[in-house]
Order: structure tokens, then C-alpha cells, then sequence
């Protein structure tokens, strides 16, 4: 067996007698034209030569003749698929996880109109700074600003380019220096070691902490307001859940004791939503506009979570807080460009025409269990015709994604798949490093594929990788 490997090993030709062969080639032409096309194409040969040792390592079945025979057709496919993967770093994937809100992956999907919208803005001239009807300089804010108060029932709004620098401009702009009241139990930590009480201090508050990890109470608060306090921070824990013996206090009751000792109440509600899913079976969760209408000075959240629109911190509240908040100087450093603008503005016409169906997380997220299924067994219907793999119809669970609903489950079908041949990891991997990345999951034996993320177009990507699959391991 060793011999076997060690010959194959050998018998792969060193990487610039690869480029130079290559370099005949007609189909390789168009990555001779300069010297960084050369250094790519040579970087391609190098990894393709590396995946190939790999798999003789793991792989040495069928006579050395045929390895032989087929090693340099083999080569050159492999170096084009690279090549073509190289192009561009930013690419696109498949998103069979299951997981609607993939923080990997980009998050909320914008709509098609959203995303066509988006397009027509990126390559055109636009009144982004410029009120058309004076012909003098305006405000970015404004596209938006109406469309956020109409859906929250604030009174002002404004955007910055994610929600962690929404706290950060809430507490550089109101706390400076000053003392900042937050409970313990809501001392969050968010994706990337990205935590509360790290933010607070960038923007130079001084945290304060009350209650314990599962408790806290009115009567907490009130014990430490001060002269040096400069406003009470709430801070929605929609990545995780403590259960049992808990207390918290909402966010009307701290307006109220705000209001009576003369302190500001913000929240920071994370993965905020214009949608009450309770419709659709999910747990209670408050939306935008009920946050808003407690009172509290000022509402932060996401745009690309639960809400479907692109990355961006939307801050709404009480107009002379948010007008405040535009006067920082730290606004010019935190603000968003025209295609953020765009693709939000667009979101938010999507909702303030009356539904939800059209925003693509909504979608996924109510699918109903058996479209889900007649998916599933479509796709498993036309993979059974593949010979080196084995497929059957299982019942899952889907997750939302993004620290929304963190114990929400949601029922699902897959496409379980078993390898006749080769490893259940070297399966995985295939699929993940073809010329379309495909993401899956593996459970136990399998490689999952949820057909609740998956999108136009994407089964008929996953059934041809799966059929280069039974030609990688013939």
C-alpha cells in the first residue's frame, strides 16, 4: 500500500512543468496576458498538485496505469475550476446549512427588487447629498428618515454602518465620561468576542453594573443613580435565553423612573423587527414599534438581521436626542454610503407597503413544513440515480441565525447523504471547495442539505457537484 502511494506521488510532474505545458494550451491563453495572471496561474497548479497528493494519501484505489492515464486530464480540469475560483475572493455560495440568518454568509438576503434597486444606484449618479428642488446640499438621512418614523412611530431617525457603532455613537455622544446603568444579565457578548461592556468604554462611558446574572429590579437602578449617571442602557439579549428563576426589568418601567429622576433610557434591541412573529408560531419577542412606543429616548438595532435589509444601525427615537446624535463628529466616521442607503430604503418600501412576503428571511423563515418537504424529496428523487452515494428524506431542525430566536427550532426536511466510497469529511469538503461553494452540515453519518436556504438555481448546482463526485472517487 505505502509502495502504491509513494509510486503515484512520484509520478506527479513538478509545478513549472505543469504552468509550462499549460502555457500550450489555447484554453489557458486568456491567464497569459501579464505577469500576475502567470504568478496566479502558477499558485492554482501549486494548490491543485497539493489537493492531488492529498487525495492519493486517501485514495489509491483502481491500477497505477489508469492513475497514470488519467492524471493530466484531471490536472487541467482542476486548474481551470481554480482559476475560475480565484477571480474574485468575494464569491458566491450555496447556503444548505439551514441557518437563514448565516452570519458567514452575509446574513439577511436583500429582495430581488431591493437588490435590482441597488444596482441601478451603484452605477448612476444620485441625489444622495442633494435636495433636487433648491439644488442645495441635503441630508443622506432623509431617504430613509421618513419611511423609519412612519414603521416605528418615532419622532427622528438616523443610520450608521452596523448596530455596535449605534452604541458606541449613543454613548460617545450622551455619556461621555459619565456613568452608563445596565443590568448584569445583559451584558452581552455578540459574534467576533464583541462585547457590551467594551463598547461602552470606547465611547467613553463608565459602565455600571446592577442586579445579578438572573435578577434585577427597579429598586437596583434607582439605588445607584447619581449625579454622575447619564442615562440607563437596556440591552436586549436576543442571542441567548436564561431560563428559571429570573426578573427583568422592561423597558417601560425604566422610562418611568427615568422620567421621574430626570435620566435618559435607551435600549439596544439587537436583532430588531418590524414583524411580530408570533403569527407564525414564534416566541414573543417586542418589535421595533413596540420598544418605541414605551417611551425610551432613543432604540437601536440591526438592518441585516431580522429586519432583511443590509448591514447598517438604524437609531430611532425622540428628535432631539437623534439631532444630537448628528452633530457628533464621530457621525462622519460611522455613516453609511449610497448602496446601504439604497438597499435599506428599499427594504423598508417593501414593509411600508404592507407585508412581508417579498423579504426573503421572512419567506424562509415561514415556509411551510410541507412546501419543505416536497422540496426534499425532489432533490433526494433526483439524486438517487447517482451510484456512488447514498440518499434518503429526513426530518431536521433549521435555525434563524444572526442571535435571533437562539432557541428556536424549527422543523425542516433534508437531503441526508452517505458516500459509498471516501470519507464523510472528504464529502464535505467536496462540495465546499467546488466552483460554487456548497455549504452543508453534517449530522452523525450524513452531509445534510436543508432545502430551507436553498435558492433558484441551487439544486441543479448540488446535483452536478454530486455527480463529480462519483467521478472524483471512480
Amino acid at each position: 500500500m505505502q509502495q502504491e502511494i509513494h509510486r503515484r506521488l512520484r509520478a506527479l510532474p513538478a509545478v513549472h512543468e505543469v504552468v509550462s505545458r499549460l502555457e500550450e494550451q489555447t484554453e489557458f491563453s486568456p491567464f497569459m496576458t501579464n505577469e500576475r495572471w502567470l504568478l496566479r496561474l502558477t499558485q492554482c497548479v501549486r494548490q491543485v498538485l497539493q489537493g492531488a497528493r492529498e487525495t492519493i494519501y486517501h485514495n489509491h484505489s483502481g491500477s497505477f496505469e489508469e492513475f497514470e492515464a488519467t492524471l493530466w486530464p484531471w490536472i487541467v480540469n482542476e486548474v481551470l475550476k481554480t482559476l475560475s475560483r480565484t477571480e474574485s475572493s468575494l464569491r458566491r455560495v450555496i447556503n444548505a446549512t439551514g441557518v437563514v440568518l448565516h452570519t458567514n454568509c452575509g446574513r439577511a438576503l436583500l429582495a430581488p427588487d431591493v437588490a435590482r434597486f441597488v444596482a441601478e444606484q451603484a452605477e448612476r449618479y444620485s441625489n444622495l447629498e442633494l435636495t433636487i428642488e433648491t439644488g442645495e446640499r441635503g441630508s443622506r438621512y432623509t431617504h430613509v428618515e421618513e419611511l423609519l418614523c412612519r414603521l416605528t412611530g418615532a419622532e427622528a431617525a438616523m443610520v450608521v454602518n452596523n448596530n455596535a457603532a449605534a452604541v458606541l455613537l449613543m454613548m460617545n455622544t450622551f455619556a461621555l465620561g459619565k456613568e452608563v446603568i445596565v443590568s448584569r444579565g445583559e451584558l452581552v457578548e455578540v459574534g467576533g468576542s464583541f462585547r457590551i461592556p467594551e463598547v461602552l468604554k470606547a465611547g467613553g462611558a463608565k459602565l455600571v453594573e446592577v442586579g445579578s446574572t438572573n435578577k434585577t429590579w427597579l429598586k437596583d437602578y434607582e439605588a445607584v443613580i447619581g449625579p454622575d449617571t447619564a442615562l440607563l442602557l437596556k440591552v436586549h439579549t436576543s442571542n441567548y435565553r436564561v431560563e428559571g428563576f429570573t426578573h427583568a426589568v422592561s423597558g417601560a418601567e425604566l422610562v418611568e423612573l427615568g422620567e421621574r429622576l430626570g435620566v435618559p433610557v435607551m435600549e439596544d434591541l439587537g436583532s430588531g423587527s418590524f414583524f411580530d412573529g408570533t403569527s407564525l408560531g414564534f416566541p414573543p419577542e417586542p418589535t421595533i414599534k413596540q420598544t418605541v412606543k414605551a417611551g425610551l429616548s432613543l432604540v437601536s438595532f440591526s438592518g441585516d438581521k431580522l429586519l432583511g435589509g443590509p448591514q447598517a444601525g438604524i437609531l430611532v427615537g425622540k428628535k432631539s436626542f437623534v439631532q444630537r446624535l448628528r452633530t457628533n463628529q464621530l457621525t462622519r466616521a460611522l455613516r453609511v454610503d449610497k448602496l446601504t442607503l439604497a438597499a435599506l430604503e428599499a427594504t423598508l418600501r417593501l414593509y411600508d407597503n404592507g407585508g412581508i412576503e417579498d423579504i426573503p428571511v421572512w419567506r424562509m423563515l415561514s415556509a411551510p413544513l410541507d412546501t419543505l418537504h416536497t422540496a426534499a424529496l425532489e432533490l433526494v428523487t433526483a439524486l438517487q440515480a447517482n451510484p456512488n452515494i447514498a440518499v434518503e428524506l429526513q426530518e431536521d431542525v433549521s435555525q434563524v441565525g444572526g442571535g435571533a430566536w437562539p432557541t428556536v427550532k424549527l422543523p425542516t426536511w433534508v437531503c441526508a447523504i452517505r458516500p459509498k466510497q471516501g470519507d464523510i469529511m472528504d464529502l464535505e469538503k467536496f462540495l465546499r471547495l467546488g466552483p460554487i461553494a456548497i455549504l452543508s452540515r453534517i449530522h452523525k453519518d450524513r452531509v445534510l442539505i436543508d432545502v430551507r436556504t436553498l435558492l433558484s438555481g441551487d439544486f441543479e448546482e448540488i446535483i452536478q457537484r454530486l455527480g463529480e463526485w462519483g467521478e472524483e472517487v471512480s
